[in-house]
């Protein structure tokens, strides 16, 4: 029963109260979250465009050594029960973090999440609005004091966002409203029966060496568009059609000056003995890495573009594939 439980949620829910009741119902080992270590989180809630990065960076290091060296030590001795995910720390780079910022705490995050071991159940806990930021002042923690309640609202935006597209990891979603599982027993029973009988089903499976992950991945173009749009609108972001179109453009010209620098490279290569197919092999593997970059940023501002200007871009690109099977045959197309 070697079993990874992460308990998610948005600010204030109380998901560290539920881990620490819930470890001894299972059996299992506790990991808790530490935050409060964080020297930029004070500042960060004073001013989020300053600190934004420095916050992030700090979280996703301090977080990674942790779960790398506590989740797999608990694993191999039983069960684990934390308050938090790793993948969870991407939600809050795509609030807070924008442009060149947000690309490189992409690259970094994932190439540390592929190391970690990923929860076999996220137990989701939500609320209302103002059940959170009436949770968040009794808490009174000093740097919470004045937290801003449209920012909690685009966490729980995000929050919903990151779910939607979730793939790979069970979630037991608890609407935490009307219930007490501090002071309750009955609620805290049945919250345990309920992780009993998730962890049971066959779709729940052990602990593996991927991270949980977002819709980034692999899913269709209208997913990834969708994503794109929920990401958006939890920023608040203002449609600029032509702005997000300038951006595209210095986009295309950062892929081009790539692009040169490859060719450049391949004929190097050529001078230097070796064949064609060689030397493109030498030359794509070395800049793999950057070129993949350069291409997700041109997707993601294409999916930006398209939702501005209110196309669905899967549609349209199959609307595209399709046309030259109803072009009219002739003499001059043959």
């Amino acid at each position: 029963m070697n079993r990874f439980v992460a308990i998610e949620g948005v600010i204030g829910v109380g998901k560290t109260t539920l881990a620490r009741l819930l470890a001894p119902h299972l059996g299992a080992s506790l990991l808790l979250e530490v935050f409060e270590e964080n020297p930029f989180l004070p500042l960060f809630y004073g001013d989020r465009d300053r600190y934004a990065f420095q916050t992030q960076i700090f979280f996703l290091l301090s977080r990674y050594h942790q779960q790398q060296r506590a989740v797999p030590e608990a694993l191999r001795q039983g069960m684990l029960v934390s308050d938090y995910t790793f993948a969870k720390d991407e939600i809050f780079a795509w609030l807070n973090l924008k442009d060149d910022e947000l690309a490189m705490y992409g690259r970094v995050h994932a190439a540390l999440a592929e190391k970690l071991p990923r929860p076999s159940l996220i137990v989701y806990l939500q609320a209302s609005h103002d059940v959170l930021m009436r949770r968040i002042a009794l808490r009174d923690r000093p740097y919470e004091r004045d937290m801003d309640p449209d920012y909690i609202r685009n966490v729980s935006s995000a929050y919903d966002a990151w779910l939607a597209h979730l793939e790979g990891v069970p979630v037991l979603r608890i609407d935490t409203d009307d219930i007490d599982f501090l002071s309750r027993e009955s609620d805290m029973d049945r919250i345990v029966a309920q992780v009993h009988q998730r962890l049971a089903e066959p779709d729940v499976r052990d602990e593996g060496a991927a991270g949980v992950r977002l819709p980034m991945n692999g899913d269709p173009l209208g997913q990834l568009q969708a994503f794109q749009r929920a990401t958006a609108q939890s920023k608040e972001a203002e449609a600029d059609l032509f702005g997000d179109f300038f951006r595209l453009a210095e986009g295309i010209g950062g892929l081009a000056r790539l692009l040169t620098t490859i060719q450049a490279d391949m004929q190097q290569g050529l001078r230097d003995g070796l064949d064609r197919d060689r030397a493109y092999s030498r030359v794509l593997g070395e800049a793999h890495d950057s070129l993949g970059q350069e291409l997700a940023t041109l997707l993601g501002l294409v999916l930006q573009l398209a939702n501005v200007a209110q196309v669905d871009l899967e549609d349209a690109y199959l609307e595209q594939v399709r046309l030259p099977a109803r072009r009219p045959w002739s003499r001059t197309t043959l």
